[in-house]
């Protein structure tokens, strides 16, 4: 399995409520725009909140991290790539923002571990159900 196999892009333009008075967007609504892509890539492999919820487990955000290199603006029209590069022993999405031109403007990550929903246990090894809507084999 190549990266692009776990990739997916979304294509977002900046709503007017996600800006600043300086009509940028403001630093935390990039973790909305990740949220977006981290949803759609998880939707790829049917494995989407509803799925793992039903599968038992939840998957919080124990860390995260955002780099800003370029500033991005109200009606900007940007692409946001979603690739998983862990799953292992957790989830780690990596995050690239584009803008129109294909420059990038932001970088960063999401990790997220698995829980047990009913003994509300940190998983130290990804549950197999992720693995097997990832179609991945160890």
């Amino acid at each position: 399995m190549n990266s692009s196999d776990l990739s997916i892009e979304v294509n977002i333009v900046v709503p007017f409520h996600d800006v600043d008075a300086m009509k940028v967007v403001w630093h935390g609504n990039y973790f909305r725009y990740f949220e977006v892509a981290r949803e759609a890539l998880l939707g790829k492999f049917g494995y989407g909140y509803r799925a793992m919820e039903a599968s038992g487990y939840a998957w919080p955000v124990v860390d995260t991290r955002v780099k800003y290199r370029q500033a991005v603006s109200f009606e900007q029209a940007i692409r946001v790539r979603a690739t998983i590069v862990e799953y292992e022993n957790r989830l780690r999405i990596d995050y690239v923002i584009f803008d129109e031109a294909g420059r990038r403007t932001t970088t960063g990550y999401t990790i997220q571990v698995a829980v047990a929903i009913a003994s509300r246990e940190m998983c130290f090894v990804s549950p197999p159900v992720l693995l097997e809507k990832l179609g991945v084999t160890l």
